[in-house]
């Protein structure tokens, strides 16, 4: 193995393992943001007197943690599409890469959105952010999230475990696993917001899969100092 190979190999082994450390990093970001604006939110969306200082505080924080969830999960497609390797299939990886981007653009869009109802009600109070204004950016961010977003995230899932089917780069009962609970997710995440949890816990489980893999795989460096597998 001469040098340019030996770098090249190196390479490979290393950027996928950083790459499914990034998923899992997505996981915790995406579910704390998550956590945060749901237990933020008042009994009744409808009552915009029902959010607090300390409230609006805590959906700051979960809107400030969502983009580096996003450069995490831009990663994780990174070490999908690097799994597939040479067997990707152009098709179903043209699905499978603009349902990812698609999910991540209309998150933040959704989040943008609420960003600026918050920026908004604390520069002019209630008489920028009236009750017309309010109910409207919330059906707005509603819809972006948990309509087009969340079946974006539905459509990757679904694309990237039939990859993983065609190509037999994963084994066959994740694909399955998969497909059960993109069922779940697309029929019940309206029905509750905790249900949205669902993505991130299946990037969680893939990022660690892919992860063990790379560390049983770690090159070794013999005397000469050639890394060998």
């Amino acid at each position: 193995m001469n040098k340019s190979e030996t770098i090249k190999f190196v390479h490979s082994t290393t950027t996928p393992r950083a790459a499914a450390i990034a998923g899992i990093l997505f996981a915790a970001l995406f579910t704390l943001s998550i956590a945060l604006v749901r237990m933020s939110m008042p009994a009744d969306l409808a009552d915009i007197s029902g959010w607090t200082d300390v409230t609006r505080g805590r959906v700051s924080l979960a809107m400030g943690l969502m983009p580096f969830a996003g450069l995490a999960f831009l990663w994780f497609v990174g070490v999908a599409r690097d799994r597939l390797g040479a067997f990707e299939d152009q098709f179903f990886s043209t699905v499978f890469l603009g349902s990812g981007l698609l999910f991540l653009a209309m998150t933040f869009c959704a989040v943008a959105v609420g960003a600026g109802m918050s920026a908004a009600y604390q520069i002019g109070g209630s008489q920028v952010m009236t009750m017309d204004v309010y109910l409207f950016g919330r059906a707005v961010t509603s819809q972006m999230f948990n309509t087009y977003a969340l079946k974006m995230a539905g459509v990757f899932m679904f694309s990237l475990s039939t990859l993983w089917l065609r190509t037999g780069v994963m084994p066959r009962i994740l694909s399955y696993l998969t497909y059960a609970v993109v069922v779940v997710m697309l029929v019940s995440v309206s029905q509750n917001l905790w249900m949205v949890l669902i993505f991130p816990a299946w990037v969680l489980i893939i990022s660690v899969y892919i992860l063990i893999l790379n560390l049983r795989r770690e090159p070794t460096v013999s005397r000469d100092g050639m890394t060998a597998q």
